[in-house]
C-alpha cells in the first residue's frame, strides 16, 4: 500500500513529529510514504513529492517547520474569513487527483488547520481517500482538547514575558506583548498566567483600557511601578475594531500592530513610559517542546491506523489524554474559543490578573 502526506496552511512546530509518527507506522506495515511538497501544491501535475522512507525521518522529531514545506497560498481553497472558504475549483482537483491515481496513493493524510480541513472535506465529498490531522498553534478546534504546536507556541510567550519583567522593572514601565491568536485567546490566556502578566487581553472578552489602566495605578500604589499587558492579535480596540496591517491576496487580512495601540492608549492614560513588542512569528519556529513532540508523533501514527481500517473522511482527535479520531464534517468551522465564564478565565481573576472588563 501506498498512502501520501502533505502539510498545508501555516508552519507549525511538531510537522515533523507528524511525519515521522506516519513513516515509522507505516513502515511497520510495510507501507511506502509519498511526501507531497508544499501542501495541496505538491499533488498539480507533474507532482511534486518524494519518497520518504524512515532513515529520511532520523532526527526530525526535535526540528521545527517541516521538511515537506507548506503555503496558504495557491490554486486550492483559501481561507477568506472566519467560517468562509473558497471553494477549490473542479479542474484543479480533477488535476490533482490524477496526480494520486498516477502514483497509486490508497491514502492521503492533510495536516492543517480549518481552512485547509475544509478542503479535504470537499476532497472527501468526491471520493478522495482523505484522513485529517488537525494543526493549529492557536488551540482553536473545537473537535480536539489540543493541537501540537500550541505548548511551543504557549512557551515562547513564556520566555518573552520573563525576559520583559526584568527589563520592565529596571525602567519601572509598562510592557504590552502582542501575541498571536485571530480568533480564540488562548495563547494569550496560557502564556500571560504562566509568564506573570499583569493584564490579559483576548478576543472573546470585551475590554476597557481605562479599567486596564486602573489596575497598573493600583501596582504602581502598592509599590510595583512595572506592568506587563498581554494582547492576543485578534483583540478588539474598544471602539470595536480589529487592527490590521493589510489584506492578504486571496486569503484572510493580515492582523498586527494592537499591542502599540495599548500601549499608546495606556501611556496616556497612566503616565507612564510604555512600550510595545510584537512576538509574531518567533511563536511558530524553533523546537517544538516535549509535548508536542509526542503529540504530533501519536497523531501521525493514529492518522496511519485510520488508513489501515479505511475510516476515511476523520480527523485525528485528542480528548481526555486519548488519541481517537472524529469525522471531518464534526471538526471544520467549528471553533473553540475562551469562555469569559469559565474556570481558566475566573482563576486569572482571582490571582488579581486584569481582563479589562472588571
Amino acid at each position: 500500500m501506498r498512502i501520501g502526506i502533505l502539510n498545508s496552511g501555516g508552519d507549525c512546530p511538531g510537522l515533523n513529529a507528524v511525519i515521522h509518527g506516519v513513516v515509522g507506522a507505516a513502515d511497520q506495515l510495510g507501507w511506502e510514504v509519498i511526501g507531497f511538497r508544499d501542501g495541496f501544491e505538491g499533488l498539480l501535475p507533474p507532482g511534486d513529492y518524494t519518497i520518504l522512507k524512515p532513515k529520511d525521518t532520523i532526527g526530525i522529531l526535535k526540528m521545527g517547520g517541516t521538511i515537506l514545506g507548506t503555503t496558504n497560498k495557491g490554486h486550492f481553497g483559501a481561507k477568506i474569513g472566519k467560517g468562509d472558504i473558497a471553494e477549490v475549483p473542479q479542474d484543479i482537483v480533477d488535476k490533482a487527483k490524477r496526480t494520486m491515481d498516477q502514483l497509486g496513493i490508497s491514502a492521503l493524510i492533510i495536516v492543517g488547520g480549518d481552512g485547509s480541513l475544509t478542503t479535504a472535506l470537499q476532497l472527501y465529498g468526491q471520493g478522495w481517500p482523505v484522513i485529517g490531522v488537525p494543526k493549529t498553534i492557536d488551540n482553536d478546534l473545537s473537535a480536539t482538547a489540543m493541537t501540537f504546536g500550541f505548548d511551543s507556541a504557549v512557551t515562547t510567550v513564556v520566555d518573552g514575558l520573563d525576559r520583559l519583567h526584568t527589563t520592565a522593572e529596571s525602567h519601572k514601565r509598562v510592557m504590552v506583548l502582542e501575541v498571536m491568536g485571530r480568533h480564540a485567546g488562548w495563547i494569550a490566556l496560557w502564556g500571560g498566567i504562566a509568564g506573570g502578566a499583569n493584564a490579559i487581553l483576548l478576543p472573546e472578552i470585551p475590554f476597557s483600557l481605562e479599567k486596564v489602566a486602573e489596575c497598573i495605578k493600583q501596582r504602581d500604589a502598592q509599590g510595583h511601578h512595572s506592568s506587563l499587558i498581554v494582547v492576543a492579535e485578534g483583540a478588539k480596540m474598544p471602539e470595536g475594531d480589529i487592527v490590521t496591517v493589510h489584506p492578504n491576496e486571496g486569503g484572510e487580512v493580515r492582523l498586527g500592530g494592537i499591542g502599540e495601540q495599548v500601549a499608546l492608549q495606556l501611556a496616556k492614560l497612566t503616565g507612564k513610559d510604555t512600550r510595545s513588542c510584537t512576538l509574531g512569528h518567533l511563536q511558530r519556529g524553533g523546537a517544538p517542546t516535549a509535548l508536542d513532540r509526542i503529540l504530533g508523533m501519536r497523531f501521525g501514527v493514529m492518522a496511519v491506523k485510520l488508513a489501515k481500517e479505511g475510516a476515511f473522511g476523520r480527523m485525528v482527535s485528542y480528548q481526555a489524554y486519548h488519541v481517537d479520531s472524529v469525522p471531518i464534517q464534526e471538526a471544520v468551522n467549528k471553533l473553540r474559543l475562551v469562555d469569559p465564564a469559565g474556570e481558566l478565565v475566573q482563576a486569572a481573576k482571582a490571582v488579581g490578573i486584569s481582563l479589562g472588563d472588571e
